[in-house]
């Protein structure tokens, strides 16, 4: 694996490997399973793989964690080279964003709801990233884990609307065993708050069952988490959205593919969550980043 720290050094690496396919799995680093996971993807789809890692401060609003955010550049290094990654990006932020920059890239409607709302700015910061960073590497597929499918929605439109030449790929959301979602914000949490923060995954694994039995009714499918995540002393709810996927707009009775998404607070920790249900197949599925 070959480490790369300016966009130079990353064109003049690339520039052997056009002929052959590219895949790209960006990130901000702290990498776990869930990564790892778009990896293999990405490594069973294209001949190379390039992974980015580059926490991005536009998109944090002034009250966030960034200056907290984990890093640890060292173990991703291993972990991303054992997962058979071909190139790391590593750029600085003035490497990112040189000085007199002056372009935001903003992405209308379907960033207006869900973290859109809770977070101003937010996506406007994640589409003009993966915009710099799709034109840095030109890969031809890019993979991202539907842990954040309002994320993965924004850069498909983005895509489309920009021309941008590359196939985005949605990858399940990636799991603890007692299913809990993968983040590099888990490590934030106290035991005692990790024990709590299941309630996600478990208020969402009952609102499925209720889907199974028939309920199509999106308030009462709501209301079913809510109360169920009202119960966990520690968990201060964000949101709780129900709403079509991928446009994202506000539905009463689930037709299509309908995304249920949360946003919880444990402490200093948000956390999200979210799972899919095909209201045609009568089926439900769980999205995963």
């Amino acid at each position: 694996m070959k480490t790369i720290f300016t966009v130079k050094e990353l064109r003049e690496a690339l520039k052997p490997v056009r002929s052959q396919t590219v895949g790209f799995v960006p990130t901000m680093g702290y990498l776990h399973e869930g990564h790892l996971s778009l990896v293999k993807r990405a490594k069973e789809t294209a001949d190379v793989v390039v992974m980015s890692i580059f926490v991005n401060p536009i998109q944090f609003s002034p009250n966030e964690d960034l200056s907290h955010y984990p890093r640890d550049l060292e173990r991703d290094s291993l972990l991303a080279s054992k997962a058979g990654v071909d190139f790391l990006f590593v750029p600085t932020v003035e490497e990112m964003y040189p000085a007199g920059s002056k372009t935001m890239v903003t992405v209308k409607e379907i960033t207006e709801s869900l973290c859109g709302a809770s977070r101003p700015g937010h996506f406007d910061g994640v589409a003009t990233v993966v915009t710099k960073l799709f034109n840095m590497v030109q890969p031809d597929y890019a993979f991202f884990g539907m842990k954040d499918a309002q994320q993965v929605a924004v850069i498909q439109q983005m895509t489309k609307d920009l021309n941008i030449p590359v196939e985005i790929i949605p990858c399940e959301i990636v799991r603890e065993e007692d299913g809990l979602a993968l983040s590099s914000r888990n490590v934030y949490l106290s035991e005692e708050e990790r024990r709590q923060a299941l309630v996600l995954s478990h208020s969402l694994q009952e609102a499925k069952a209720a889907f199974s039995r028939g309920e199509k009714d999106a308030a009462v499918l709501r209301r079913i988490i809510e109360n169920t995540i009202s119960e966990t002393l520690l968990a201060d709810i964000d949101y709780i959205e129900v709403r079509s996927y991928p446009a994202l707009e506000e539905i009463q009775t689930l037709t299509g593919d309908v995304l249920i998404a949360l946003a919880v607070r444990f402490g200093r920790t948000r956390l999200i969550d979210n799972i899919i249900l095909t209201a045609s197949q009568e089926e439900a599925l769980c999205s995963v980043r």
